[in-house]
C-alpha cells in the first residue's frame, strides 16, 4: 500500500468536507421547495374562496382573521419571491461545489492509482 502523502490527505479531508456541504444544501434546498410548494397551494387555494370568505393567517402559534385578502396574496407572493431567490442561489453553490468535488475525486483516485476519470 502507498503511503500517503500530507498533500493528499488534504485533499481527502476537502472532498470529506465538500461532501458534508453537499448533504447540507441539498437538505436545505429540500426544505425550501416544501415551503415552496406550500406557499403554491395556498395561493392555488386562496384563489378557489368566495370573497366573503374568512380567512385566516398563521402567526407564529396563532391563527388571526386577515382582513385584506389583496395584502395577504401580495405578503404570500413576497414570501414565495424570496424563497425562490433562496433556491437558486442553493442550487448555484451545490452546482460550484459538485464540481469542486468531482475534481477533487479525479485527483484522489489518480494520487491512489485508481482507474481514471475521463
Amino acid at each position: 500500500m502507498k503511503e500517503i502523502s500530507p498533500q493528499l490527505q488534504n485533499q481527502i479531508q476537502q472532498y470529506q468536507q465538500l461532501q458534508q456541504q453537499l448533504q447540507v444544501l441539498g437538505s436545505q434546498r429540500i426544505q425550501l421547495e416544501a415551503k415552496l410548494r406550500e406557499i403554491d397551494n395556498t395561493l392555488e387555494e386562496l384563489g378557489k374562496l368566495p370573497d366573503d370568505s374568512t380567512v385566516y393567517k398563521s402567526i407564529g402559534v396563532l391563527l388571526v382573521r386577515a382582513d385584506d385578502r389583496d395584502a395577504l396574496k401580495k405578503e404570500l407572493d413576497d414570501h414565495k419571491e424570496t424563497l425562490t431567490i433562496r433556491v437558486k442561489s442553493i442550487q448555484k453553490q451545490e452546482k460550484a461545489l459538485g464540481e469542486r468535488y468531482e475534481d477533487l475525486q479525479k485527483k484522489i483516485q489518480a494520487a491512489l492509482g485508481g482507474p481514471q476519470a475521463g
